[in-house]
Protein backbone atom coordinates (compact mmCIF):
# COMPACT_ATOMS: atom_id res chain seq x y z
CA UNK A 1 0.00 0.00 0.00
CA UNK A 2 1.27 3.48 -0.41
CA UNK A 3 1.81 6.20 1.13
CA UNK A 4 3.77 7.70 4.09
CA UNK A 5 5.49 5.37 6.39
CA UNK A 6 3.24 3.71 9.71
CA UNK A 7 4.90 3.10 12.72
CA UNK A 8 2.80 0.50 14.81
CA UNK A 9 4.20 0.02 18.40
CA UNK A 10 3.22 -2.89 20.62
CA UNK A 11 4.08 -3.17 24.42
CA UNK A 12 5.34 -6.54 25.55
CA UNK A 13 3.49 -7.56 28.96
CA UNK A 14 -0.23 -8.60 28.36
CA UNK A 15 -0.11 -7.74 24.88
CA UNK A 16 2.15 -9.79 22.94
CA UNK A 17 3.43 -12.18 25.37
CA UNK A 18 1.33 -13.65 28.62
CA UNK A 19 3.89 -13.03 31.59
CA UNK A 20 0.89 -12.71 34.54
CA UNK A 21 2.16 -16.34 36.51
CA UNK A 22 5.76 -15.15 36.24
CA UNK A 23 5.09 -11.56 37.50
CA UNK A 24 2.53 -12.54 39.88
CA UNK A 25 4.92 -15.55 41.61
CA UNK A 26 8.14 -12.92 41.06
CA UNK A 27 5.96 -10.43 43.10
CA UNK A 28 5.12 -12.54 45.61
CA UNK A 29 8.59 -13.78 46.21
CA UNK A 30 9.87 -10.72 46.68
CA UNK A 31 7.46 -8.91 49.00
CA UNK A 32 8.21 -12.37 51.35
CA UNK A 33 11.81 -11.71 50.57
CA UNK A 34 11.44 -8.59 52.92
CA UNK A 35 8.82 -9.59 55.00
CA UNK A 36 5.94 -8.00 53.44
CA UNK A 37 2.32 -8.99 52.67
CA UNK A 38 1.77 -9.31 48.79
CA UNK A 39 -0.68 -7.40 47.82
CA UNK A 40 -3.61 -9.46 45.79
CA UNK A 41 -3.39 -10.69 41.94
CA UNK A 42 -5.46 -8.26 40.73
CA UNK A 43 -3.46 -4.86 42.28
CA UNK A 44 -0.22 -6.37 41.11
CA UNK A 45 -1.26 -7.10 37.64
CA UNK A 46 -2.67 -3.15 37.85
CA UNK A 47 0.64 -1.90 38.23
CA UNK A 48 2.18 -3.93 35.08
CA UNK A 49 3.25 -1.21 32.38
CA UNK A 50 5.21 1.03 34.90
CA UNK A 51 8.77 0.49 35.37
CA UNK A 52 9.91 -1.63 38.31
CA UNK A 53 10.46 1.46 40.73
CA UNK A 54 7.16 3.16 40.05
CA UNK A 55 5.04 -0.23 40.08
CA UNK A 56 7.16 -1.14 43.67
CA UNK A 57 6.15 2.26 44.97
CA UNK A 58 2.58 2.45 44.01
CA UNK A 59 2.51 -1.43 45.59
CA UNK A 60 3.91 -0.61 48.51
CA UNK A 61 3.52 3.41 49.40
CA UNK A 62 4.06 2.55 52.98
CA UNK A 63 7.75 1.68 52.64
CA UNK A 64 10.54 3.74 52.93
CA UNK A 65 12.32 4.75 49.79
CA UNK A 66 15.22 2.15 50.21
CA UNK A 67 12.38 -0.90 51.23
CA UNK A 68 11.63 -0.34 48.09
CA UNK A 69 14.48 -0.42 46.37
CA UNK A 70 15.07 -3.56 47.89
CA UNK A 71 11.62 -4.86 46.99
CA UNK A 72 12.77 -3.94 43.55
CA UNK A 73 15.62 -6.22 43.57
CA UNK A 74 14.54 -9.14 45.11
CA UNK A 75 11.79 -8.73 42.17
CA UNK A 76 14.62 -9.28 39.60
CA UNK A 77 16.29 -11.84 41.45
CA UNK A 78 13.11 -13.91 41.59
CA UNK A 79 12.10 -13.28 37.78
CA UNK A 80 15.32 -13.93 36.12
CA UNK A 81 15.32 -17.37 38.68
CA UNK A 82 12.07 -18.49 36.98
CA UNK A 83 13.33 -17.63 33.27
CA UNK A 84 16.83 -19.25 34.43
CA UNK A 85 14.76 -22.31 35.96
CA UNK A 86 13.32 -22.60 31.73
CA UNK A 87 10.85 -22.30 29.29
CA UNK A 88 10.05 -18.75 28.99
CA UNK A 89 8.38 -19.58 25.53
CA UNK A 90 6.51 -21.66 27.81
CA UNK A 91 5.52 -20.21 31.32
CA UNK A 92 5.40 -16.59 28.94
CA UNK A 93 3.72 -17.63 26.11
CA UNK A 94 2.87 -15.75 23.17
CA UNK A 95 -0.91 -14.76 23.02
CA UNK A 96 -3.11 -16.76 20.57
CA UNK A 97 -2.96 -15.16 16.97
CA UNK A 98 -0.06 -13.01 17.68
CA UNK A 99 2.71 -14.37 15.56
CA UNK A 100 0.15 -14.20 12.43
CA UNK A 101 -0.43 -10.61 13.38
CA UNK A 102 3.36 -9.92 13.38
CA UNK A 103 3.44 -11.73 10.08
CA UNK A 104 1.20 -9.74 8.29
CA UNK A 105 2.41 -6.34 9.46
CA UNK A 106 5.88 -7.27 8.54
CA UNK A 107 4.38 -8.30 5.10
CA UNK A 108 3.32 -4.32 4.39
CA UNK A 109 6.12 -2.48 2.90
CA UNK A 110 4.54 0.48 4.12
CA UNK A 111 4.27 -0.41 8.05
CA UNK A 112 7.36 -0.49 10.76
CA UNK A 113 6.79 -2.29 13.91
CA UNK A 114 8.79 -1.26 16.96
CA UNK A 115 7.85 -2.25 21.02
CA UNK A 116 7.76 0.06 24.08
CA UNK A 117 8.13 -1.87 27.25
CA UNK A 118 8.71 -1.44 30.80
CA UNK A 119 11.09 -4.59 31.03
CA UNK A 120 14.27 -3.68 30.83
CA UNK A 121 16.46 -4.54 28.08
CA UNK A 122 18.24 -7.66 29.32
CA UNK A 123 14.53 -8.76 29.86
CA UNK A 124 12.93 -7.55 26.56
CA UNK A 125 16.02 -9.26 24.81
CA UNK A 126 15.33 -12.61 26.76
CA UNK A 127 11.58 -12.54 25.56
CA UNK A 128 12.74 -12.12 21.91
CA UNK A 129 15.20 -14.72 21.76
CA UNK A 130 12.95 -17.30 23.55
CA UNK A 131 9.94 -16.14 21.09
CA UNK A 132 12.56 -15.35 17.96
CA UNK A 133 10.60 -12.49 16.99
CA UNK A 134 13.32 -9.55 17.60
CA UNK A 135 13.73 -9.37 14.02
CA UNK A 136 9.81 -8.24 13.52
CA UNK A 137 11.23 -4.90 14.82
CA UNK A 138 12.79 -1.89 13.78
CA UNK A 139 13.03 0.32 17.14
CA UNK A 140 12.88 -1.50 20.49
CA UNK A 141 12.48 1.00 23.16
CA UNK A 142 12.88 -0.28 27.25
CA UNK A 143 12.54 0.93 30.85
CA UNK A 144 16.46 1.43 31.24
CA UNK A 145 16.64 4.18 29.16
CA UNK A 146 13.75 6.25 29.87
CA UNK A 147 11.31 7.19 32.30
CA UNK A 148 8.63 5.41 33.16
CA UNK A 149 5.31 4.92 31.08
CA UNK A 150 2.72 7.21 30.56
CA UNK A 151 5.89 9.59 29.82
CA UNK A 152 5.99 9.45 25.73
CA UNK A 153 9.86 9.29 25.58
CA UNK A 154 9.71 5.84 25.03
CA UNK A 155 7.55 6.93 21.35
CA UNK A 156 9.60 10.09 20.72
CA UNK A 157 12.45 8.42 20.48
CA UNK A 158 10.52 5.50 18.25
CA UNK A 159 9.92 8.06 15.83
CA UNK A 160 13.03 9.11 15.87
CA UNK A 161 14.74 6.01 15.17
CA UNK A 162 12.24 4.98 12.09
CA UNK A 163 11.93 8.75 10.51
CA UNK A 164 8.13 8.20 10.99
CA UNK A 165 5.22 10.78 12.20
CA UNK A 166 3.23 10.50 14.84
CA UNK A 167 0.28 11.21 12.61
CA UNK A 168 1.05 8.11 11.21
CA UNK A 169 2.25 6.04 14.57
CA UNK A 170 -0.03 4.01 16.31
CA UNK A 171 0.68 2.20 20.24
CA UNK A 172 -1.11 -0.83 21.01
CA UNK A 173 -1.21 -1.81 24.59
CA UNK A 174 -3.25 -3.74 27.38
CA UNK A 175 -2.67 -0.56 30.49
CA UNK A 176 -3.86 2.87 30.62
CA UNK A 177 -0.54 3.41 31.06
CA UNK A 178 0.56 2.57 27.05
CA UNK A 179 -2.70 4.13 25.54
CA UNK A 180 -1.70 7.63 27.77
CA UNK A 181 1.84 7.31 26.67
CA UNK A 182 0.34 7.01 23.52
CA UNK A 183 -1.89 10.12 24.07
CA UNK A 184 1.25 12.42 24.67
CA UNK A 185 2.90 11.35 21.74
CA UNK A 186 0.33 12.00 19.30
CA UNK A 187 -0.27 8.32 18.46
CA UNK A 188 -3.10 6.97 17.72
CA UNK A 189 -3.89 3.98 19.87
CA UNK A 190 -5.58 0.48 19.89
CA UNK A 191 -5.97 -1.37 23.10
CA UNK A 192 -6.49 -5.12 23.37
CA UNK A 193 -8.71 -6.77 25.67
CA UNK A 194 -7.25 -10.06 26.84
CA UNK A 195 -4.34 -8.46 28.74
CA UNK A 196 -4.55 -6.98 32.68
CA UNK A 197 -6.31 -3.96 32.71
CA UNK A 198 -10.05 -4.37 32.33
CA UNK A 199 -11.75 -2.85 29.12
CA UNK A 200 -13.94 0.24 31.04
CA UNK A 201 -10.01 1.02 32.27
CA UNK A 202 -8.87 1.47 28.95
CA UNK A 203 -11.88 3.02 27.50
CA UNK A 204 -11.60 5.96 30.02
CA UNK A 205 -8.01 6.16 29.05
CA UNK A 206 -9.38 7.15 25.68
CA UNK A 207 -8.36 4.41 23.81
CA UNK A 208 -9.17 5.41 20.32
CA UNK A 209 -10.55 1.66 19.54
CA UNK A 210 -10.55 -1.92 22.07
CA UNK A 211 -10.07 -5.35 20.17
CA UNK A 212 -10.85 -8.80 21.42
CA UNK A 213 -8.57 -10.61 19.56
CA UNK A 214 -5.46 -10.59 17.09
CA UNK A 215 -7.60 -11.27 14.50
CA UNK A 216 -9.62 -7.60 14.77
CA UNK A 217 -6.23 -5.78 14.78
CA UNK A 218 -5.79 -5.60 10.94
CA UNK A 219 -9.41 -3.96 10.53
CA UNK A 220 -8.46 -1.46 13.56
CA UNK A 221 -5.16 -0.03 12.19
CA UNK A 222 -6.83 0.20 8.59
CA UNK A 223 -9.14 1.93 10.09
CA UNK A 224 -7.07 4.55 11.61
CA UNK A 225 -4.99 5.10 8.77
CA UNK A 226 -7.87 5.85 6.76
CA UNK A 227 -8.55 8.65 9.34
CA UNK A 228 -5.44 9.99 9.67
CA UNK A 229 -5.68 10.69 5.79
Amino acid sequence: MSGPMRLVVFDMDGTLIDSQHLIVAAMERAFAAVGQPAPERERILSVVGLSLPEAMGALAPHLAPGDVFALAEQYRMGFVAQRAAGGAAAHAPLYPGARAALDRLAAEPATLMGVATGKARRGLEHSFDAHGIGGYFATAQTSDGHPSKPHPSMLLRALQETGCAARHAVMIGDTEFDIAMGRAAGFATVAVAWGYHPRARLVAAGADVVVERFDDLDGALDGLRSAAR
